[in-house]
């Protein structure tokens, strides 16, 4: 289970290369690096336009994008909107306890360790594999307060401690998926149990119109915190294309405006929505109980993409 993968197209026109050996002194293998991992084929490819920025696809979705001369710049959209939860998380550069449900190339948690020194991350990742490739290639630095952890994401958090995390990042895909059991109201219980009061739950998803499974995933969440929003690109929203969109939970009420005037300048805006015009989106819409869960629909092809 990987970190989520990218719809649409990233932050910029990316440009990646495939090197033949020899023309990297400093690459000893083929170049994209290709590794069989559990969820499918992975392959590392660098970006052209950046000097140590790497991009990890898994059978040719972008899951994540890496750089590691300048751990903060964030490629994807849908990663740019996570990382604005995080900076609304705290006052600017206070530490936080973090746990990253899914991992992938752990951008996520580089952007932390970075921006808020001392921070203490788990990161929950299944595909032991796709670890093992980005432990080889894209190593955390020392001292990055992080601890990466080989297992289930529902089978991690229901052994957490309560109380133990001020931010918990949902962005796990089977694939190209998020995983039925973690689309459940016994998950979502299970995520505010570890919460600390004030704690935020952020969450990589994706779905197009009609928006049965997003719907659903507002219903369930709703059923468990009183305070939601929803960060996606306006043309998501109005059902134009498939698309990422990330849900934001929380006990306590969330700073919308900050996360609004965030989103709003980013290089692709995005629109936030709560209060009762997330409601109105969310229609008639029921919770998902597990044993009626199932995973994320199946994204058209081509949806997810680069360039």
């Amino acid at each position: 289970m990987t970190g989520g993968p990218q719809t649409g197209r990233a932050g910029r026109g990316l440009a990646v290369a495939v090197l033949r050996p020899g023309d990297n002194e400093s690459v000893n293998e083929h170049i994209p690096v290709i590794r069989e991992v559990d969820q499918g084929t992975a392959r590392l490819m660098p970006d052209v336009d950046r000097e140590r920025a790497w991009l990890l696809t898994v059978d040719g979705s972008p899951q994540s994008y890496v750089d590691l001369d300048d751990p903060a710049y964030l490629e994807f959209e849908y990663a740019r909107r996570l990382a604005h939860v995080v900076d609304g998380a705290a006052e600017p550069g206070a530490p936080l306890d973090v746990l990253h449900l899914g991992g992938g190339a752990l951008s996520l948690p580089r952007y932390v360790a970075v921006t808020r020194p001392g921070s203490h991350q788990d990161v929950v990742e299944a595909d032991r594999g796709l670890l093992a490739l980005v432990e080889e290639h894209l190593p955390l630095p020392e001292g990055s307060g992080t601890t990466v952890h080989a297992a289930d994401a529902r089978a991690w958090l229901e052994a957490a401690p309560d109380a133990s995390a001020d931010l918990i990042v949902g962005d796990v895909f089977g694939g190209s998926r998020v995983p039925a059991h973690l689309t459940s109201v016994e998950y979502a219980r299970e995520v505010r149990r570890v919460l600390r009061p004030g704690g935020l739950y952020a969450a990589n998803l994706a779905d197009g119109a009609p928006f049965a499974f997003l719907r659903s995933q507002l219903a369930t969440f709703a059923l468990v915190f009183p305070e939601l929003a929803l960060v996606a690109e306006p043309a998501v929203l109005r059902g134009r294309r498939f698309g990422n969109a990330v849900l934001v939970a929380s006990g306590e009420e969330i700073d919308t405006a900050r996360l609004a005037r965030r989103a709003a300048a980013d290089a692709f805006p995005a629109r936030v929505e709560h209060g009762e015009t997330l409601d109105r989106f969310t229609g008639g819409a029921e919770p998902v109980l597990d044993a009626g869960a199932v995973p994320s629909p199946v994204p058209p092809e081509g949806a997810f993409g680069i360039g």
